[in-house]
């Protein structure tokens, strides 16, 4: 099993030594599609999966999770977040054994997710219906010093409900000057890169683990086509996500970085509990 790079007491260290910086954005890969992003103190978690609930829930069947790398830390003992988000309702983005210790661990944590999986996440997380800050796509809104903006996601397609309200958001965060697009689960579709590229963001967050029917589980961005995207909307950096989480739905990086080598376009292969910090734009490398 892969161990991370920085985990349990090394990593919250990490993550307090740097909680000092006023000036930098500091990314952590916690695994799957789960980032911790530090500003000025303030503590965001996105779409975070620290448990091995699907292990469990899938352990006797036809498809079983068997888990390739070690949880970083433990949720209860990050009692320092400000903010989590969720992009949409499958359990490796909502769960359930990550989401309600980490509310136990912090008591005024304002939870994102978008307004059409309410309901889940009410019944899921035991919370009251008021609860959740929603977002639909378009809409905007501040929570705790972040400032976030919700577009569709299209996992395997754009997919709504009967309201018209899209069950599948990526967001772009400004954090003071700088902005992480989180894609969410997502594959390419029409309006993908006007969406974001008006943003200019600084950091873009993309699956890589592709679309194979075989696996039975909706698909994403494969590793060219995380490059391509990035490119195409201007990110001054892109960190693939999404892999080496469950063996059977994993890629290689070989191939996003390849595309990116081909492209010019600067990346970042984090291993599972590594910093990213912005000060590395300033010496960036494709």
């Amino acid at each position: 099993m892969i161990r991370p790079v920085l985990q349990d007491d090394a990593f919250l260290e990490n993550v307090h030594d740097t909680a000092h910086d006023v000036e930098h954005l500091h990314l952590w890969w916690l695994g799957q599609s789960g980032f911790l992003a530090q500003w000025q103190g303030r503590h965001l978690l996105l779409d975070p999966y620290l448990s091995d609930s699907l292990t469990h829930k899938y352990a006797a069947t036809d498809k079983p999770h068997v888990r390739m790398t070690e949880i970083v830390v433990d949720p209860e003992r990050l009692n320092f977040i400000d903010v989590v988000t969720s992009s949409h309702a499958h359990t490796d983005h909502l769960d359930k054994e990550t989401l309600v210790p980490l509310f136990r661990a912090n008591r005024k944590l304002e939870l994102i997710c978008p307004e059409a999986i309410r309901d889940t996440v009410v019944d899921r997380l035991g919370l009251m219906s008021e609860a959740p800050r929603v977002m639909n796509a378009g809409e905007s809104l501040t929570a705790k010093g972040f400032r976030f903006h919700a577009f569709p996601a299209a996992h395997n397609e754009l997919e709504t409900d009967p309201w018209g309200r899209h069950k599948f958001l990526g967001y772009v965060i400004e954090a003071g000057p700088w902005r992480i697009y989180h894609s969410g689960d997502t594959k390419w579709y029409t309006d993908i890169v006007p969406n974001v590229q008006r943003w200019q963001v600084h950091v873009a967050l993309l699956p890589i683990n592709g679309d194979h029917p075989a696996r039975r589980v909706a698909g994403n961005l494969n590793g060219p086509e995380a490059a391509a995207l990035a490119k195409q909307i201007g990110a001054e950096m892109v960190i693939p996500c999404h892999y080496d989480m469950f063996e059977f739905n994993t890629a290689s990086p070989d191939s996003f970085i390849a595309e990116c080598k081909r492209l010019h376009q600067a990346y970042r292969i984090l291993r599972c509990g590594e910093r990213w910090s912005s000060e590395e734009l300033a010496r960036k490398t494709a």
